[in-house]
């Protein structure tokens, strides 16, 4: 199996872990997380799913004090309880000690900050998702978006066999996963749930429709999406003024899947291709641009103008959007947009080789076009 050096990630969990007592990665179950900080120098390697390692936790403090270098504990959220002892533990601690904790988890920041509340001021939190495009290499984009970013599935040996690992992990995620987090919700139900909200890949919630397509309240819906989002599954992109979001697979592989597409052929060909394309390209000018996914947002009006991001930085209003198309140029809903959000600067990411400005603050920008910096 190809092996994908993830240096830059290591490098920034490296420089966390020169500031903060403790480092929290964040991720989806099977993203490279494991991987990653079994390469980085530890006293001691404790994974919370076993046994022999959490026999050693019966006496958490004790042995957690005795340690002095870096101990890592892989999928904390089995353990809430360690977070009050991890805090003991670190204001005891003499200033320059080189004691660092570095915590692995496959629930979102918010689920485990409400169990870390006690570490305020001492915690570090950084999300890592699969391989992205700047580790990958822009030569293999297609195959990137068809197989999406989990290491197995993107480095299977042909796509057949990548396709059954996604089928295998969602199976894992719905079965396993899920449970381990105390969640009830029958595994078939959520399975079903899934796969209509990958039908909605693109679009923008409409909590009443899917609660009378599934047959539950709107609250049950919401509840369900959260749930799903906590735990990477979903993405949802607020939209700007109102409540409603739009919606997205996290990860395009797993769309993918849901969605039994096999190959880049049959991706291309398939009734979703726009939708699609701007799932992956989102996930894709995120990761790079390494701009905070929560000041982004959705832009649309009731004439029906849309901007598939917006956000600020610096004082200033910028955009961008997605298109999978041979030569984007400028419409009715670009230029109401730069109108009604006086924005600065639009980039319109699409498939192509070749950037070029359509006018004065839009530029065309093939997505690999984002690795040249």
């Amino acid at each position: 199996m190809e092996l994908i050096v993830r240096k830059n990630l290591k490098n920034r969990h490296l420089a966390a872990l020169k500031d903060n007592p403790v480092v929290a990665i964040l991720g989806p179950r099977q993203c490279g997380k494991t991987t990653l900080a079994r390469e980085l120098r530890s006293e001691r390697f404790l994974d919370l799913e076993n046994p022999r390692d959490l026999a050693q936790l019966e006496n958490a403090q004790t042995l957690l004090e005795a340690s002095k270098g870096l101990i890592v504990i892989d999928e904390i959220q089995r353990r809430p309880e360690l977070f009050p002892v991890l805090r003991h533990i670190i204001d005891i601690s003499p200033p320059r000690s080189k004691r660092r904790f570095l915590i692995l988890g496959s629930a979102s920041q918010e689920l485990i900050r409400q169990s870390s509340e006690s570490l305020a001021g001492r915690i570090a939190f950084i999300p890592m998702t699969g391989f992205g495009l700047d580790e990958v290499g822009g030569n293999k984009m297609n195959s990137l978006w068809v197989r999406g970013s989990f290491p197995r599935s993107f480095l299977a040996k042909n796509d057949a066999v990548s396709l059954q690992w996604r089928q295998d992990f969602i199976s894992t995620y719905l079965e396993r996963d899920l449970p381990q987090l105390g969640i009830s919700i029958p595994s078939q139900t959520l399975r079903r749930f899934l796969m209509m909200l990958s039908h909605y890949h693109g679009q923008l919630i409409n909590y009443s429709e899917l609660a009378t397509s599934f047959g539950v309240s709107d609250k049950t819906v919401r509840s369900y999406i959260e749930l799903l989002e906590s735990t990477f599954m979903v993405r949802q992109v607020p939209k700007r003024l109102v409540k409603s979001p739009k919606l997205y697979i996290g990860d395009s592989g797993i769309f993918n899947a849901l969605q039994n597409i096999k190959t880049f052929e049959e991706l291309i060909s398939q009734p979703k291709l726009g939708a699609a394309w701007e799932g992956f390209a989102l996930s894709t000018f995120i990761h790079l641009t390494g701009l905070d996914p929560k000041q982004f947002f959705f832009w649309a009006t009731h004439s029906g103008a849309e901007l598939d991001l917006f956000w600020k930085e610096g004082g200033r209003n910028y955009g961008a959007e997605f298109k999978y198309a041979d030569a984007p140029t400028m419409t009715k809903s670009l230029y109401s947009s730069i109108q009604d959000l006086k924005l600065k600067k639009v980039w319109i990411l699409y498939p192509g080789t070749q950037s070029y400005d359509i006018q004065k603050n839009v530029s065309v920008v093939p997505l690999t076009g984002l690795l040249k910096g």
